[in-house]
């Protein structure tokens, strides 16, 4: 997916038909073991798929050098390619902490996924909010480091943003809809506490 800046989006290739698919499976899998899928169940598992998807963005998007391409190559936040040859981006600050949050996010994002699979395969577990909190952090590492980088080179003339940038910017909703997911399962887990014996399943 590339885009000029002022341009208009363009989808070589039809990805997103391989990544909806991916998630589908990914869902099916995860899903179809765990018993009692009520209400709070499915926002739980939800939460945790869509924290997956976002990991994988994430990661994509930290690891390759796709995040702008120019007339004569392309450039990500460790390495400048030129006519076929790579070498490593001079170090300045905006890249320095462009790729330092994009690194945390993920890491931060590994520690969300444990930690909601732990609440998926542990009946009764309470940590939702520290979930939904840990996420939702990811999402805002995420938010500084492409604001920064798009700050940057948004004004340069001949500049597209490429595949990896906008990998990094689909992982920020992921997280704030993996974080909401677990923030209202932890909210219907505490209310059924409060009026257990309601006739609903949840």
């Amino acid at each position: 997916m590339e885009r000029h800046v002022g341009g208009a989006l363009r989808e070589p290739g039809g990805g997103l038909g391989v990544v909806g698919v991916l998630a589908h499976l990914a869902c099916v899998a995860l899903c179809s073991s765990l018993p009692g899928m009520g209400v709070k169940r499915s926002l739980q598992c939800g939460g945790t798929l869509l924290g997956l998807l976002a990991n994988i963005s994430t990661v994509l998007s930290t690891a390759t050098n796709y995040w702008i391409r120019f007339p004569t190559g392309h450039s990500g936040l460790w390495q400048d390619c030129t006519q076929g040859t790579c070498s490593n981006t001079p170090c300045q600050s905006t890249l320095a902490v462009t790729g330092a949050c994009m690194v945390l996010g993920a890491a931060f994002s590994i520690v969300g996924l444990v930690m909601a699979l732990r609440i998926l395969y542990q009946e009764g577990n309470s940590h939702g909010r520290t979930t939904s909190a840990v996420f939702f952090l990811c999402g805002l590492l995420l938010l500084i480091a492409l604001t920064g980088y798009t700050l940057k080179n948004a004004w340069k003339n001949d500049v597209f943003f490429s595949w990896s940038y906008f990998s990094g910017w689909l992982a920020v909703p992921f997280y704030i809809l993996a974080g909401f997911c677990f923030l209202l399962a932890d909210m219907i887990l505490q209310s059924t506490d409060a009026i257990s014996g309601f006739p609903v399943c949840l």
